[in-house]
């Protein structure tokens, strides 16, 4: 190697202070390739960054929150077969997401990934456009999640209420949700060590308690509620009015919520250790997982849950997986697995607040998100971006006021979180093959040669074909109360951002350029790259912006 080491800006080279050297690692050395210092501790290992993908898809606490859009959309075989299906079709995604993930990890990585790989034409509207996308998805996955928890909450108290007369109000369930949302602030603002190690609390948490459910449920319901093969795997109850073909889509609302929000391995990248293998074998491991785990409830809860879907629907706890459970478990085993239910969808929101308020660091880094002066700040106490989680935080709760609109605006967000997340996954898949003949792709260690493209293709036709369909109401039959907000939301989100960069005179398009580097390396001329060290570290001179 040689040359010489520098910091530059976007308006050529600025020195601030003395020159020093340094050695970087492996990981410092990859991150400064793609243009970035190091700001965050690398705290994660593989296993933690696992765990983080793995419980941010939460497998049984987000299927309690999203069974509503499954059971009524085909009963059990649109709950068994839809989970499996879709669960098929989301590995394809991640194999392709951590393809990219593994070639460069990146807190910013899928508008990253659009800028490096797109044409020069339009890498930066298309970073833009994909920047804002992820970052509303998140958000939007923030508020999902976090509102379920709430519900979850409020249907604990029914469930233990006399005769489950107790009815939450929305204004009750949103001060929940608000305590929720500004509790995971708190919790996303402590250093990232303590982040790290809780995440081996929560893969525990989450396996025990499906297996508990999966033990639990055959052993305990009564023989009433015991179904036949055929019931359970063959029987299609659809109860919303669409045709049965389009009914089973919209059960598919229930695995690409559930099996969401896998990026949020790309976006802890800079704070993990070996992060281009660790990040792709998180989405591949944590997607695999729970499309298993998640299989196996499934067909285990379509086996007991009895032949009364409507009872089921529209039972007083306002939850078909409580109502099940109830059914199942009697009122006291139901609170006490319930109880765990709730702990666990606590913790799922955590983790996506963590990886919003880590893309929101990123977008601010490279100046795209209004007040990105102050929201791209470390903390020089925790050593975590506390201003960005506390930004998403509060945008997270500003979202939930949906719920005074009425039960199908709140529940857009769900899709809402699907659908900006697709948006931001599609881009960057096509332009590494669109683009090839000038991106000059260069895989990282995990990679799946050939197939790479065919997979590419499936998963984003998949979710193109998601992405509208989530855009239509439950029922056919609907007015402005039950209407689908979800193309308000992303699309206002979307349309809003574009108005932004294409602003006469002071909009994006005048001054964003794509990620801004603020680092680069050029190495020392005079280094012997033969000592064994040399190869995994080298010598940089580096003097700070």
């Amino acid at each position: 190697m040689s040359g010489a080491t520098g910091l530059t800006r976007n308006n050529g080279p600025k020195r601030l202070g003395r020159k020093k050297f340094i050695f970087l690692s492996p990981d410092e050395r990859i991150l400064a390739k793609l243009g970035y210092k190091q700001e965050f501790k690398r705290a994660f290992s593989a296993f933690e960054l696992f765990g983080l993908c793995f419980s941010s898809i939460g497998v049984f606490p987000s299927i309690a929150s999203v069974l509503i859009y499954a059971v009524p959309n085909g009963g059990p075989s649109a709950m068994v077969w839809g989970w499996f299906v879709a669960s098929l079709f989301i590995l394809c995604i991640g194999i392709s997401m951590a393809e990219l993930g593994s070639a460069a990890p990146t807190s910013g990585g899928l508008y990253f990934w659009t800028h490096t790989l797109s044409s020069p034409q339009y890498k930066n509207v298309l970073a833009w456009v994909v920047g804002y996308a992820n970052t509303i998805g998140l958000i939007s996955g923030v508020a999902s999640t976090d509102w379920g928890a709430a519900r979850q909450i409020m249907a604990a108290a029914t469930i233990g209420s006399r005769g489950q007369s107790f009815t939450p109000t929305n204004g009750q369930t949103y001060a929940v949700y608000v305590a929720i949302v500004f509790s995971h602030a708190l919790i996303c603002s402590i250093g990232t060590t303590v982040l790290a190690r809780l995440q081996n609390v929560y893969v525990v948490l989450n396996l025990t308690l499906c297996l508990a459910v999966i033990i639990a449920v055959p052993v305990a319901t009564p023989k009433e509620f015991h179904n036949s093969a055929s019931y359970a795997l063959g029987n299609f109850t659809n109860l919303n009015g669409w045709p049965n073909g389009y009914a089973f889509i919209l059960s598919f609302l229930s695995p690409v919520w559930t099996i969401c929000g896998f990026d949020s391995s790309v976006h802890i990248s800079e704070e993990a250790t070996n992060a281009a293998i660790a990040v792709p074998w998180a989405i591949v491991g944590a997607i695999s997982i729970s499309g298993i785990l998640g299989t196996f409830i499934l067909v285990i809860l379509s086996f007991f849950m009895g032949t009364n879907i409507n009872a089921i629907v529209n039972n007083p706890i306002n939850q078909p997986m409580a109502a099940i459970l109830f059914n199942s478990l009697g009122q006291r085993g139901t609170i006490a697995l319930w109880a765990f239910v709730v702990i666990a969808q606590y913790l799922v929101g955590s983790n996506i607040l963590l990886a919003a308020s880590r893309q929101s660091f990123a977008f601010s880094r490279d100046g795209a998100l209004p007040f990105s002066r102050y929201l791209y700040r470390m903390n020089s106490y925790t050593g975590t971006p506390v201003n960005t989680v506390w930004f998403t935080a509060t945008c997270a709760a500003l979202l939930g006021l949906l719920a005074f609109a009425g039960p199908a605006a709140i529940g857009a967000i769900f899709s809402v979180s699907v659908v900006g997340l697709y948006v931001a996954y599609s881009i960057p898949i096509v332009a590494r093959f669109a683009f090839r003949s000038t991106n000059n792709f260069q895989p990282g260690p995990f990679h799946v040669g050939r197939w790479g493209l065919p997979v590419a293709i499936i998963a984003v036709s998949f979710m193109s074909f998601i992405s509208v369909a989530f855009l239509f109401p439950t029922t056919p039959q609907t007015n402005a109360s039950d209407m689908n907000y979800s193309v308000v939301v992303i699309g206002g989100v979307l349309l809003g951002s574009l108005l932004w960069y294409f602003f006469p005179k002071y909009g994006g398009v005048y001054w964003f350029k794509g990620p801004v580097p603020t680092i680069v390396i050029v190495d020392d001329e005079g280094e012997d790259q033969s000592s064994q060290e040399k190869k995994d570290v080298f010598k940089a001179e580096v003097t700070d912006v």
